[in-house]
């Protein structure tokens, strides 16, 4: 079976791999942007969480991988500036019905390096967010975090405002891999960090990693993966680097047909693919369980991700600040992509709305399936109960094609990936796509 087009090539070429969303980005523009007004101006459905995402676009260096927005040549004005208008973003947000009197179920500070802010900054922004979209009975608020940014003061600071979850972007703990791929910390800065939050008394670390950086090798992972395990976190996640169209990589890719060859140096798919489950089956050795293809947890029970939770079961998130995502009552929506446009339209006290799709309820059926596959199993029942239908009969042709190709396991109450479909779940996705997002380019 041809899993998807233009996914059998094994070498790292150009274009998106991860599957963070369905329909895919580029089906969604500015002409659909009036029922993203329209879904603002609705009350929301019963029983749908809402969720807030705020972009915070600064970085003290470009990694080479990144596909972002993000900006490194901000001075303090301009992130005063920025931060003023993200203000005024949630304070517009917050008056839309589309609110209806609920309480945030989770925050999440994206980057972007969220900790890029000084604790002074920090401090500001967030008592005023909390007094516009209160998080005081939040499941979850994550803060993302690059080592190199931390101070003890600064930790202290997000701890008593409320976030719960930090997730430090690590990759690797090699200096040379990490300066190589243009990252700006370095290796002694991660265990400062790290220590710091344990000292301040987050319960709830996780600690990103990605195969197939610049300059790895089966040496260098089983270094990492060892490392990672001694400083315990709760949850370890495992990306799989791509090399999206604008990133630095990517310009140095050369193309020639279908074959693409990285004068980067990136591994392969198998390679990766190696590399991630050499990973996972040392995270089980040391007593992490699997909740999703990129995810381990130190315990199901206590570590728990609210924020990818709630937007794989159809969760409403205002997704604010330059660039960014969010969903709302079957609506998918991006912020304008400009620095310059996303200030103009809040100074003008406009929602700075950019693109958007209404996603129909098929289409809802599809991005909850596909996104909750990603967690190595799916529920029959949940999607009758849900949306009416039976997945395996909807879907019966895909679901069949795949396992006969030994990808999952069909059983009475859903589906089960196996160990092999687990670290390529993404290539499988497409399989469930409606005809016409299937040979579009997926941004």
């Amino acid at each position: 079976m041809q899993i998807a087009e233009g996914t059998q090539q094994e070498k790292t070429g150009l274009g998106n791999y991860f599957i963070a969303n369905y329909p895919p980005f580029s089906f969604w523009n500015a002409n659909h942007l009036a029922a993203a007004y329209e879904a603002m101006q609705s009350p929301p459905k019963p029983g749908t969480p809402l969720g807030l995402y705020l972009h915070i676009p600064f970085c003290r260096k470009r990694c080479k991988f990144c596909y972002f927005r993000v900006y490194t040549d901000k001075n303090a004005r301009d992130v005063e500036s920025y931060l003023n208008a993200l203000i005024k973003e949630v304070e517009l947000l917050a008056k839309q019905p589309i609110v209806g009197g609920r309480q945030l179920d989770y925050v999440y500070f994206g980057g972007g390096t969220p900790s890029y802010l000084s604790a002074t900054q920090l401090r500001g922004l967030m008592e005023r967010l909390k007094q516009i979209l209160p998080w005081d009975a939040a499941r979850e608020v994550t803060f993302e975090c690059e080592p190199g940014t931390l101070q003890l003061h600064k930790l202290q600071t997000l701890k008593e405002l409320g976030v719960t979850r930090l997730s430090l972007g690590i990759e690797n703990f090699s200096d040379a891999i990490l300066e190589s791929n243009g990252r700006a910390h370095l290796s002694a800065e991660i265990y400062r960090a790290f220590g710091w939050a344990r000292e301040t008394g987050f319960q709830q670390i996780n600690i990103d990693l990605i195969a197939g950086m610049v300059g790895e090798t089966w040496d260098n992972w089983k270094e990492c993966i060892a490392k990672t395990i001694e400083l315990g976190p709760e949850s370890v996640t495992i990306y799989q680097m791509e090399l999206p169209y604008n990133t630095v990589f990517s310009k140095e890719l050369h193309v020639i047909g279908q074959e693409s060859t990285p004068s980067s140096g990136v591994a392969d798919w198998p390679t990766k693919r190696a590399w991630v489950d050499y990973a996972f089956t040392e995270f089980r050795n040391a007593g992490y369980d699997q909740s999703s293809a990129y995810t381990v947890v130190k315990n199901k029970a206590q570590t728990q991700f609210v924020y990818r939770d709630a937007l794989w079961h159809g969760a409403d998130m205002f997704g604010t600040g330059v660039a960014s995502f969010g969903h709302v009552n079957g609506v998918h929506i991006q912020n304008v992509d400009t620095w310059e446009k996303y200030l103009e339209k809040l100074e003008q006290n406009e929602l700075p709305l950019g693109r958007a799709l209404p996603v129909n309820s098929r289409e809802q059926l599809i991005r909850e399936m596909i996104l909750q596959l990603k967690t190595g199993s799916l529920e029959r029942k949940y999607f009758q109960m849900k949306f009416g239908e039976d997945i395996l009969e909807v879907f019966r042709d895909g679901y069949q094609s795949l396992a006969n190709d030994g990808w999952l396991t069909l059983h009475a109450d859903g589906v089960t990936l196996t160990p092999k479909g687990f670290l390529q779940v993404d290539r499988l996705l497409p399989t469930f796509f409606e005809e016409r997002h299937r040979s579009s380019r997926y941004t």
